[in-house]
């Protein structure tokens, strides 16, 4: 069930069944370190802090701003109101695709920090178990063709619940041991009307596989494209 705290200049969204430590305390790196619960981390935009939680593995992120504007301001966004940040956004739209049936991390915590007209905000999500993301694997193996029907089939559910996936690329797809295909990475995107950017999103990500196969020399061929178009459209 989720909860809201609201102290001072902050609001904290959180759901009491995945978390059990204090709301007030989990963005905080140094309190899950002193805490002996910090298991590893990734770079991206900034650190993803992965994380030993008492109900769940958890993923730690702070939301920063890339591109040439995000190296200018780096991670504060204007201020619209609560309903409208992106960690509070990011965490809704992740319970409803759940509740639609599609695999994405549970969101376990969301903050935002007001600070004037600007917002500071983070994200605390399941870390999926035993999974790694396309490029990962597609560096040292090839995928089976069944595995390429259930990545369009994830995606096709996803579509199906009207969400854009504005930055649908092979990072963030994974697969975990039991092949199982999941999605992640929701910032900035939102439920859309009409189905018209739909073949925009599948196009972004025949994209992605292009240009990680000339990048990272990935294990990847067109005709793979043509597998998850099966699974998107329920071809067998």
């Amino acid at each position: 069930m989720m909860k809201r705290v609201i102290k001072e200049n902050q609001t904290i969204w959180y759901d009491d069944n995945l978390l059990t430590e204090s709301p007030n305390r989990c963005f905080d790196p140094e309190y899950w370190q002193q805490n002996g619960k910090i298991t590893g981390s990734a770079e991206g935009r900034g650190t993803t802090w992965f994380i030993n939680a008492d109900k769940v593995d958890a993923a730690l992120r702070h939301y920063r701003r890339g591109g040439l504007f995000g190296k200018i301001v780096s991670d504060h966004y204007l201020f619209f109101g609560w309903s409208k940040t992106r960690s509070y956004q990011e965490f809704q739209l992740l319970n409803m695709l759940i509740e639609a049936g599609v695999n994405v991390p549970r969101p376990i915590a969301a903050r935002a920090v007001k600070r004037t007209f600007c917002y500071q905000a983070d994200l605390l999500s399941e870390k999926i178990a035993d999974a790694r993301d396309l490029v990962s694997i597609l560096q040292s193996q090839s995928l089976d063709a069944d595995v390429y029907r259930k990545i369009g089939q994830e995606i096709r559910k996803m579509h199906e619940a009207q969400v854009n996936h504005t930055d649908l690329n092979i990072h963030n797809i994974l697969i975990d041991a039991d092949n199982k295909v999941w999605i992640i990475d929701f910032d900035k995107c939102s439920k859309q009307t009409g189905n018209e950017w739909k073949s925009g999103n599948l196009k972004r990500l025949e994209r992605s596989f292009e240009k990680e196969r000339v990048k990272r020399s990935i294990q990847f061929q067109s005709l793979d494209i043509e597998l998850i178009m099966q699974g998107y459209k329920r071809e067998q």
